[in-house]
């Protein structure tokens, strides 16, 4: 009997991690786990004229705290309340004494000097999966993102495309299920998401 717990333990915990679901010739971006999130609190980091600090709702029953570099292009009151698109498999890391667990996302141009946020659509609620249109997603966990440098990875590759809209390789960033696509409003073809 101990020999047959034994391996049924074991397939249980495969399909978990799911490493044989992966497909090797899956582009990088397939692995980010982007999720529609709502700000519920945001203040200013008290030793950084850079950062705000937030809590955000994305689906999981507690908020996740995120810092993000915006306070050069945006107003506290501009977050408050405010719907965002969530890389949320990232590892936390300390900013400014802050841990931050996730990145919010946004479009610049190439100066960096014009920053504008990367938007669900209307009627999007946080914990909804955001997707790559026909690129089948399946997220790494937030050590295989920074263990195999994922991110990094698709950055040359996450941009605004005609209409503001968000894309990665031309894919566009869609809600899971909806169809309707994440826009960067104010954004130029050709900017950067990150």
């Amino acid at each position: 009997e101990k020999k047959e717990k034994k391996p049924q333990q074991s397939r249980e915990k495969k399909p978990k991690n799911a490493p044989a679901a992966e497909d090797p010739n899956a582009p990088p971006g397939a692995k980010l786990e982007i999720i529609v999130g709502k700000i519920t609190k945001v203040w200013e980091h008290p030793d950084s004229e850079k950062l705000f600090c937030e809590h955000i709702d994305i689906g999981e029953g507690e908020d996740r705290q995120i810092a993000s570099g915006l306070r050069a292009f945006y107003k506290l009151a501009d977050l408050e309340n405010r719907m965002v698109c969530v890389l949320a498999n990232l590892k936390g890391k300390g900013l400014g004494g802050f841990k931050s667990t996730g990145m919010v996302l946004c479009a610049s141009n190439d100066a960096h000097d014009a920053v504008v946020f990367v938007d669900p659509p209307a009627g999007a609620q946080p914990g909804d999966k955001v997707v790559f249109e026909g690129i089948a997603n399946t997220p790494a966990s937030a050590a295989q993102v920074q263990k195999k440098k994922v991110l990094e990875a698709c950055f040359p590759d996450l941009s605004v495309g005609e209409g503001g809209v968000a894309t990665y390789q031309g894919a566009k960033f869609v809600v899971e299920g909806s169809g309707e696509t994440c826009t960067a409003p104010g954004a130029e073809a050709g900017w950067h998401v990150s």
